[in-house]
């Protein structure tokens, strides 16, 4: 008897028959022996110590060899059929696009993670608002929100630059814009830098989406990832200039119809006057080198003594004042207004602009499909290992059911 192996290939090595003229069924006219002479007779020795064995392990083998060629024979159904024609390569690259469309609606729309529930880096609603939150925390603690550094300084000095012939304690709307021209500008690297970390997620989660979906059609998997990688690098670059629109606007206008403006910069100039007094008083003696403003903390003032013109004071205070309450609501509608585009861009996405994938595939004229017809080398091979492995195995239980049949007749005989 041949042995049972299962080679790396998943082909089953077939069974040998066992020796004809040990298997063979004897003639009938034959006597049979009976009693202690047949415990003795060469023939049921034989029997005993090589056939009464297969008996045990052959089951087993069968066994094996049929869950191997069930699992073979599922795994080639499951493989994709060969695209012999336009038509079939154009239904299933339909079926993939709208397969990936689907996936990632949920995942970067709906919130539905039930195709990837392990992998949290697929969970688009949830990374989104963990950037946006990272954003918002860099926007409100980057230098231009620190409120005390170098006080009233800067105020100071656009006051002298704008100054002309004007009523007295007139505060210039030029001066307002040329701060604040220069905090927008120093902060629009962070709206840029959020756009671009959000279309590098979104590009990973569609290029793994459509992977998924495609891995059997080498050549459609590899076009639909360039199309794919093309219109998000494309909406990119969209988001971005929308983005440096958003800060050329910011810095044209200061301009708020939120009420709470008025109620902070009140609040905040309420302090005017005792601010005024600690750094200018002459009742007090030594005078303070720090002045706390509520809002402010402990402000360091030394440096503003020098300035002997009190209005100018007064003035780049009041200026500061106006830019604290206005640089609060600009903070929020920025972030606002980053988080509601991202959400209207990610909708199209998935919703409309994923359609333009298929019209860069389809190609001028249709014959970028054609391509599609071709399998990869590594789908022709495993299908043919598939099949290979398949007859093998068939061969083999068959020749196994048959040894079985003969070793079943011979114990008959025996007996």
């Amino acid at each position: 008897m041949g042995s049972y192996d299962e080679a790396d290939s998943g082909n089953i090595v077939v069974i040998n028959d066992y020796e004809d003229s040990q298997l063979a069924t004897p003639p009938m006219e034959q006597p049979k022996v009976v009693g202690a002479a047949a415990a003795q007779a060469p023939i049921i020795s034989s029997y005993n110590d090589k056939i009464r064995p297969l008996l045990d392990c052959l089951p087993e083998i069968v066994k094996n060899i049929s869950a191997k060629l069930d699992a073979n024979v599922s795994e080639l159904e499951k493989m994709p059929k060969a695209l012999t024609s336009i038509a079939d390569a154009t239904q299933a690259m339909m079926r993939i696009i709208q397969a990936a469309k689907e996936s990632l609606k949920k995942l970067l729309w709906r919130g539905e993670f039930d195709e990837y529930p392990e992998d949290n880096t697929k969970h688009g609603t949830a990374r989104f608002v963990e950037m946006l939150n990272r954003f918002s925390d860099e926007l409100h603690n980057c230098e231009e929100s620190n409120l005390s550094k170098d006080f009233l300084t800067e105020e100071i000095k656009v006051l002298e630059d704008v100054k002309g012939i004007e009523l007295p304690n007139f505060l210039p709307c030029e001066a307002f814009l040329r701060i604040l021209r220069r905090k927008v500008e120093r902060i629009s690297y962070l709206p840029i830098k959020f756009t671009e970390k959000n279309w590098d997620y979104v590009d990973d989660v569609v290029m793994s989406v459509l992977t998924r979906h495609s891995e059997m059609y080498y050549h459609l998997k590899v076009a639909a990832k360039g199309a794919a990688h093309n219109l998000v690098q494309k909406l990119r670059e969209q988001s971005i200039n929308w983005v440096k629109e958003i800060a050329e606007m910011e810095k044209l206008t200061g301009y708020t119809c939120n009420p709470d403006y008025m109620m902070e910069w009140n609040k905040l100039m309420n302090q005017k006057d005792h601010f005024i007094n600690q750094i200018s008083g002459t009742n007090m003696r030594p005078l303070p080198c720090s002045v706390n403003l509520q809002g402010f903390g402990e402000i360091q003032v030394e440096h503003l003594r020098q300035h002997s013109n009190v209005s100018i004071l007064q003035q780049a205070f009041d200026l500061k004042m106006r830019m604290v309450a206005y640089w609060k609501i600009f903070k929020v509608r920025l972030v606002d207004s980053m988080a509601l585009h991202l959400q209207y861009r990610v909708h199209n996405l998935v919703n409309n602009d994923i359609d333009e994938i298929v019209k860069e595939l389809m190609g001028p004229e249709g014959h970028g499909i054609e391509k599609m017809l071709v399998e990869s080398p590594a789908v022709v091979a495993k299908r043919e290992k598939l099949k290979n492995s398949i007859k093998v195995l068939k061969e083999s239980k068959d020749s196994v059911a048959k040894i079985m049949d003969r070793i079943v007749l011979y114990d008959a005989y025996l007996v």
